[in-house]
């Protein structure tokens, strides 16, 4: 099979009609038959180019290239569930740029170490959170026991999911190393004309479930002074979280907020709701920032409640403090960018990504491509074929320099 950079486009156009949406987005959501369907895909493709697929307990998929049973391993890759009418570059992408690095390599004489091409599962989260689910089990970060029981909307469990795809085994073992490319999400690198971004830290990022408990009554005959409207009460809390995002943004540091997955009760046009269900997330790259922003939203939510006169619980539900990548890394992969003509700067993540969790077991590599106008989550999610190209380049020669010894 060919590994030059027109099969990889045919590749990425191949895998991106899996699920494929009217609009030109994804929806492989992680457990559908969808996800399962690319999973077979990637499967088929790997053992095409020589590869051995393992499964372990939580279904993330290992492609294993092993020169010798003795050496350790180094991981590329990324995930191939999409959020509900998704994009077909976000994850993805770093799946079949990191296969296609790893089968350019597989010839390697002398490598230092065996390569495992990585999917990630349930990276987004859109169906069953928390996200990163796949990379916090092998993080040990989430007991695989408590992330099976997880149910979707609908009650379908994680494990019920995986085992309608045959998606999970036995199998484990160590990185040495982590290498992970992702498109942009944001439109830094686009507006500033460079081709590579050399991810140095995350943002920081609190995550809540946020749960509005009211009264049912009628829209017409219960008159306002006496509703306990759990809806009122939760379009106070969305509202408190865009002000306070922006109470503690300014010139110096951002703070960004966002609030989603509404369920509410019993949802009839004639019904004061009863209760509401949502989820609320903040993030800064200011440590201290984020704290007194999170302190000021719950004294927001107690003032929410009191308004609307209902009860507000709000509980903690995923969180990771911003946190700095290797720095032997970060100059190995401006060293290999320098190498191959790319222009490359330094920025951080506002998103969190399988590497976030990674990094903590694992010294880690990570690189963003430009999004056309920062675009994401979007089924007009797209990076151009120049810049997708320039990521498995730049990728493969990452992975190379470590397979020689130059990292870890």
């Amino acid at each position: 099979m060919n590994i030059d950079d027109a099969t990889f486009l045919e590749h990425f156009e191949s895998m991106s009609s899996i699920g494929a949406t009217p609009n030109g987005g994804v929806e492989r959501q992680a457990g559908s038959p969808a996800d399962g369907q690319t999973r077979q895909w990637f499967r088929g493709l790997m053992e095409a180019l020589g590869f051995q697929v393992r499964q372990d307990s939580i279904g993330n998929q290992f492609a294993l290239l092993e020169f010798d049973p003795s050496l350790p391993w180094v991981g590329v890759g990324s995930h191939l569930d999409s959020q509900p009418r998704g994009g077909r570059f976000d994850g993805a992408y770093g799946v079949l740029a990191g296969a296609h690095a790893a089968a350019r390599l597989r010839k390697q004489t002398d490598s230092k170490f065996n390569i495992a091409v990585i999917n990630w599962f349930n990276e987004e989260g859109g169906r069953f959170p928390p996200s990163m689910m796949g990379s916090s089990v092998f993080t040990k970060k989430l007991r695989v026991e408590d992330a099976l029981r997880v149910t979707d909307a609908t009650g379908v469990s994680v494990g019920d999911a995986l085992a309608s795809m045959s998606a999970t085994g036995d199998f484990a073992l160590e990185l040495a190393a982590y290498v992970e490319v992702h498109i942009e999400q944001g439109r830094r690198l686009e507006a500033a004309g460079i081709q590579i971004g050399i991810v140095d830290s995350t943002w920081g990022a609190e995550k809540f479930t946020c749960q509005v408990r009211g009264d049912q009554g009628h829209t017409a005959a219960t008159m306002l002074e006496d509703r306990h409207d759990a809806l009122f009460g939760g379009a106070l809390v969305v509202a408190a979280a865009r002000e306070v995002a922006e109470q503690f943004s300014d010139e110096q540091a951002t703070v960004n907020s966002a609030c989603g997955e509404f369920h509410v009760s019993p949802n009839s046009p004639v019904v004061v709701p009863s209760q509401v269900d949502l989820r609320v997330d903040f993030r800064s790259a200011d440590r201290e920032r984020l704290t007194r922003a999170v302190a000021e939203f719950r004294k927001r939510v107690d003032e929410a409640a009191a308004r609307a006169k209902v009860e507000i619980d709000l509980t903690p539900e995923h969180s990771w403090p911003a946190q700095e990548y290797d720095a032997a890394g970060i100059e190995l992969a401006k060293s290999a960018a320098d190498s191959l003509g790319l222009s490359h700067t330094v920025l951080k993540t506002l998103s969190g990504h399988d590497s976030t969790n990674v990094k903590d077991v694992a010294p880690t590599i990570f690189l963003f491509v430009p999004s056309v106008e920062g675009i994401s989550h979007n089924e007009r999610e797209l990076t151009s074929d120049e810049d997708m190209l320039a990521g498995v380049a730049m990728v493969t020669e990452v992975l190379r320099r470590i397979l020689n010894g130059e990292y870890v």
